[in-house]
Formats: structure tokens, sequence, C-alpha cells
């Protein structure tokens, strides 16, 4: 099988969910969770079907720029459908399910890099889970505080839409954004850990920006939940450095990857 078919039932069943969610909130009815997580679960099916293929060469692991993008994106919707059972972050779908529309569209679609294929060793596909999977959490913490700080301005302004209706009570909000957050630094952690132990030269050439971002972005994220759990830190404060440290991951990971295999080639 080719994987254009899953891909496109992939991103029809996100589309559709997607607009499905965004309608009742609007009309300020709750989405049946059921449904979020029945059609969820078989976009995300189609969705690893595509990316099994993509991903498995008679090479190696082939994880381009897009392709890694994609199976980010379903790690992160993967993740929160599990969470859904007993956590309040249905709400977080409205900015996944989109997102992972889009990058099984570009996984399909856009041009393959020059990366070249990974020889399957367990030490090194221990490395890489355990970054997809550290991304994947920072992600959706990056996704709790944008969604944090919308509900912020709307409790401020006193104007607060049906969307914003539909959120669990700020306190609530903020304890999943630290709850993502120290499970998704623990991880990178143990990423950077494993990446020490397992790649030959962390600081070789074409690893060392690589390296020495996620390195400063784990700095933050751990300054971050020290001043949480010293001084307290909340709202606005722990918005900026969540964004801030994000941005430093993603500049770690994709900019790198951008910058070698479609602009250097290497």
């Amino acid at each position: 099988m080719h994987p254009l078919l899953p891909s496109l039932a992939a991103a029809l069943l996100y589309a559709g969910v997607s607009g499905y969610q965004g309608l009742r909130l609007t009309q300020r009815i709750t989405p049946d969770k059921r449904l979020l997580l029945g059609v969820g679960l078989l976009a995300l099916l189609a969705h690893g079907v595509s990316l099994a293929m993509q991903l498995l060469t008679p090479a190696g692991l082939h994880l381009d720029f897009f392709t890694a993008s994609s199976l980010i994106a379903a790690a992160v919707i993967l993740l929160i459908l599990m969470a859904l059972y007993r956590m309040p972050v249905e709400n977080l779908l409205l900015l996944l399910f989109p997102l992972g529309c889009l990058t099984v569209l570009f996984a399909e679609f856009a041009p393959s890099g020059t990366v070249p294929a990974i020889i399957e060793q367990p030490g090194i596909l221990a490395h890489i889970l355990l970054s997809i999977l550290a991304y994947g959490l920072l992600t959706i913490a990056v996704f709790q505080a944008l969604l944090l700080l919308l509900q912020d301005h709307h409790l401020k302004h006193k104007h607060p839409s049906g969307l914003i209706k539909n959120f669990p009570p700020l306190q609530t909000m903020e304890s999943l954004l630290f709850g993502f957050l120290w499970a998704g630094w623990l991880l990178l952690s143990a990423s950077l850990i494993s990446g020490w132990m397992f790649l030959d030269d962390l600081f070789a050439q074409h690893l060392v920006h690589k390296t020495l971002l996620s390195v400063v972005a784990w700095v933050v994220f751990g300054l971050l939940l020290w001043g949480r759990h010293r001084l307290g830190w909340r709202g606005h404060k722990a918005i900026r450095w969540t964004l801030a440290g994000f941005c430093l991951l993603m500049l770690a990971y994709f900019g790198s990857k951008l910058v070698r295999e479609f602009i250097l080639h290497i």
C-alpha cells in the first residue's frame, strides 16, 4: 500500500473532527468527548499507518524534517487522547487536530530532505524515542500555555467567549501546564543523557548547535520549574518562560534539520 491513502484519510478525519469541535464550541455546546476520542483514534491509526510506511525503509529509519514533524504530532495527539480519560484536556485538541492534519499532509506531499537513513541501533533508537516524547510533552505544554494566556485575557477583560466557558478553572489549567512541563523536562533530561551515552560525539559539527540549544532549553525549563517550586512563579511569567524554552528547543531540532536538509543539503 502507498502512504497516500492513509495520509489523506488521516487528514480528512482530523479536519472533520476539528470542524465539529470548533462548531460546537462556537455554539456554546460541549462537544461529545466520546466522539472526539473515537474519531481522533481513527485519525491517529491512519496517521500511524502512513508514518510506518514513510519511516521504515530498507536502508534504515528515514526521519527527514517533515516526517519527524508528523511523528512528533502523532505522539502529541496520542498522549492527549490517552490523558483524555482522566484529565480535562479536550480543549487542547482544538490546536492538535489541525496540527496533525497539516503535518500528515506535509509529510506526504512536501519534498524530502537530504538526511541519510538511520541505522537502527537500539541505543540510538532509544535516544530518538526519548527525544520525540520530550518534544511531544513540551509541545503540549506550550499549547496549554497559549490556552491559559487566552483564558486569562478573556477573564481579565470580562468577556469570556463560548470557547473559554468550556475551559476548566484557571488553577486547573495552570496545574496541567506544570504537570506537562515536569514530565517533558524529565524526558528531555533522559534524552540528553541517552545522547551522551550512545552518540559518538554530541559536539560534532553537525550536532553542536542542536546540543547547545537543547541544553540551554533544558536549563530554561529547569529554572522555570525551580521558580514555580521556590518562588511561586505563575501566570504570565510562567507562560513567557515556557514559550522561551520551547522556541529554543524547536530551533535546536527543527531549525538545525531545516538548515541541514534544505539549505546545506548535508
